[in-house]
């Protein structure tokens, strides 16, 4: 049985010239970069390549990137970091109903600290207007934040359109882009972010890696304090490693994006074509000309994802619902969409990667036609 691996927005293997450039570095570069020995230097360049290969990909200055664990520890670094950096100036901050959990965790936090949170709508495909941005902004607002690409759906966000609105009214902007880097191209300044997240392991990189991008003279509130690395911000030796993995991820993905992006779009669009033709009702949940190239995010009406997925072993893909404590939770993206819960409990996210083939996409749909057969 051939497996097929359709789950590239929860996870992505490490590509085989990253993993080539971690192995070097893990026999070559192990030094402490703080050291000032040969060792120690060796360590601190290779630390600094990656560095200036992060910032290429987005088109930021080196100084202006910092390593972290990945995009976890990047949002909460930024949300919690700039609401103590302007702690008396405000307590209000603008995020979306959509988010990662990663960041609306944070807002949640913050609510119980005593701050005010809006949570923007979004329509129907899964998009925020930035007139209800604007409608929400207010004398005591401190921090937008909006994610570029949803992980579920794929859908992108106007961002570029909200962070105008954000430096008109003096206030400080936030892409979480870990689903949008390394599949379309990311470029800070077109955008107009003062903040942005990266994790490693959604663009071939290793685990336990990521990055953020802080825009020179943006605030940045201290929550570690140690030896002073990654500018104060992220003190702790740095995994060099890592590191050095996630620098060769952004310039493996850099060498092909656009060509890249553009034979994922058609696979994508032959999977919705192969799954239209099984004589099943299914619902497109976003618009394709507004989505991630890799993402087709599909209703089975009348089905339970789930289901299809276990009586199908061969895909490896993800629901629009989750399981805990035995009981299932609809998608809050979805939800937050206006999708029924009937609807959202038929979804499959198929999300595609540089590794699918036309093979894969042609054997997972008739995988799928087995299982509405069986009824």
């Amino acid at each position: 049985m051939s497996e097929i691996y359709l789950d590239y927005n929860a996870t992505t293997p490490v590509a085989k010239p990253v993993q080539e450039e971690v192995d070097s570095a893990l026999k070559e570069k192990w030094g402490n970069p703080s050291s000032g020995h040969r060792f120690g230097q060796t360590a601190k360049r290779a630390l600094e390549y990656a560095r200036a290969q992060v910032a290429s990909l987005l088109n930021a200055d080196t100084s202006e990137i910092l390593f972290t664990s990945g995009g976890t520890e990047s949002n909460n670094t930024i949300i919690i970091g700039v609401c103590q950096a302007k702690f008396g100036k405000g307590r209000h901050i603008i995020t979306t109903s959509i988010e990662h959990p990663s960041l609306m965790n944070p807002c949640l936090h913050l609510l119980e600290q005593g701050w005010d949170v809006s949570f923007i709508k979004v329509n129907s495909q899964g998009v925020v207007d930035p007139v209800e941005v604007e409608r929400a902004l207010r004398p005591d607002t401190v921090l937008i934040s909006v994610m570029l690409a949803n992980n579920e759906t794929g859908a992108i966000q106007p961002v570029a359109a909200i962070s105008q609105l954000a430096r008109k009214h003096g206030v400080l902007f936030h892409t979480d882009a870990a689903q949008a880097v390394g599949k379309i191209p990311v470029d800070v300044k077109n955008l107009g972010v003062d903040y942005l997240s990266i994790a490693g392991h959604k663009l071939y990189a290793p685990k336990g890696i990521g990055a953020l991008y802080c825009r020179k003279n943006a605030s940045l509130g201290q929550l570690m304090f140690g030896a002073g690395q990654e500018q104060g911000l992220r003190p702790g030796t740095e995994p060099v490693p890592l590191v050095v993995g996630l620098g060769a991820a952004c310039d493996f993905v850099a060498r092909d994006i656009e060509a890249e992006a553009e034979r994922q779009i058609g696979l994508r669009e032959k999977l919705y074509e192969e799954l239209s033709k099984l004589g099943h009702p299914i619902i497109r949940h976003c618009d394709p000309e507004n989505t991630i190239p890799n993402t087709l995010s599909v209703s089975f009406i009348g089905k339970n994802g789930a289901k299809i997925l276990s009586q199908a072993p061969e895909i490896m893909a993800s629901t629009g619902s989750a399981c805990h404590d035995r009981a299932v939770k609809v998608s809050h993206v979805l939800a937050a969409m206006g999708v029924s819960p009937e609807v959202a409990m038929g979804t499959l996210r198929l999300s595609l990667g540089r590794g699918t083939t036309e093979s894969d996409i042609e054997i997972a749909a008739q995988a799928i036609g087995r299982v509405l057969t069986k009824g």
